[in-house]
């Protein structure tokens, strides 16, 4: 159940931070105005408090594992929100940082 709860928070920032960046894109880039660009605001801050919640304590460990969940999650992003098409170099780079996520937060370790 940890494990799923660890899971579901980093979903849950990669939806803050990723859905945040993007507002703030498209409401400066895309000129679609400041209501955008104040809701990614919040969503930005949103995303710094959910890493708290996450099991493990060390900041290090779920900040570097929440890298390989921005990245992948990026191009999910990209893929449904602005038709983006990941090449198979995409798609093994985020496999990859998948993995380093996997061994950095779900590897078994020895209690200290």
């Amino acid at each position: 159940m940890t494990t799923l709860r660890s899971i579901a928070l980093f979903l849950l920032a990669a939806v803050a931070e990723i859905g945040g960046a993007w507002l703030v894109w498209q409401g400066w880039r895309e000129h679609r105005g400041w209501w955008w660009i104040a809701g990614g605001v919040l969503a930005l801050g949103a995303y710094g408090f959910v890493a708290t919640f996450q099991p493990d304590a060390h900041f290090g460990r779920i900040l570097a594992a929440y890298g390989g969940v921005f990245v992948a999650g990026s191009l999910a992003w990209g893929v449904l929100l602005d038709g983006f098409r990941p090449d198979r170099w995409d798609l093994l780079g985020a496999a990859i940082c998948l993995a380093g996520v996997a061994v950095i937060m779900y590897a078994p370790r020895s209690p200290s």
